[in-house]
């Protein structure tokens, strides 16, 4: 069969079942002939009682017809073991390519999780109405960059406190990790109607 030598292909399937359907209608037709006979069909007898031809009949219409479904259904079951055998082979591809899929998104998300940098901080607290929140920073954000601090430099919460304080009205680059992406914020430290320049609370994290 076709794709034996390879990997079965789904045009492959779907010439195998046109080619099933058009046995299955040459069939149907061979046993329309039998029928217009008198209704012989596959077994009825072609001599009359004296042992002679039937005269009612065209014997060699019936013969021919008879011989047709023969080598048709033998063709029929072998197809239909071919189609059974394609599907299989789909079915099977089909699942190990689902598997293969599902082992290259997990080593993709480890991978990207390996390839985040280390946070050094993380967001515990965001007012609404200020800085922070307008800059989109939100509660359980994890900081890996604040201005110029990162997580090789940074020591204590006054190295944020520092760069805020000498950056009033000026846009901050932030980098924060959430829900396991890296995300780029631009935060303006400045004032507002709650306290101090940006309106949240850092915590740092234990390293």
């Amino acid at each position: 069969m076709a794709g034996e030598a390879g990997a079965v292909t789904v045009r492959e399937v779907q010439e195998l079942v046109r080619r099933k359907d058009e046995l299955e209608a040459q069939i149907k037709a061979c046993y329309a002939v039998l029928e217009g006979q008198k209704g012989v069909g596959m077994k009825e007898p072609l001599v009359d009682a004296e042992g002679y031809p039937r005269a009612d009949i065209d014997i060699y219409q019936v013969r021919t017809a008879r011989h047709s479904v023969v080598c048709l259904q033998n063709d029929h079951e072998a197809l239909m073991r071919q189609v059974e055998e394609a599907l299989h082979q789909l079915h099977a591809r089909e699942k190990e390519k689902h598997a293969k899929d599902e082992a290259e998104a997990q080593a993709e998300a480890m991978n990207q999780n390996q390839s985040l940098p280390q946070p050094f901080a993380r967001v515990n607290a965001v007012t609404p109405g200020s800085p922070a929140s307008i800059s989109g920073l939100q509660v359980n954000d994890e900081i890996v960059e604040f201005g110029s601090v990162d997580t090789h430099n940074f020591q204590t919460l006054q190295n944020i406190a520092t760069v805020v304080q000498h950056s009033e009205g000026k846009p901050l680059s932030v980098t924060v990790i959430r829900s396991g992406k890296k995300l780029h914020l631009g935060l303006t430290p400045k004032r507002w109607a709650g306290k101090g320049l940006l309106g949240c609370n850092i915590l740092p994290l234990q390293r």
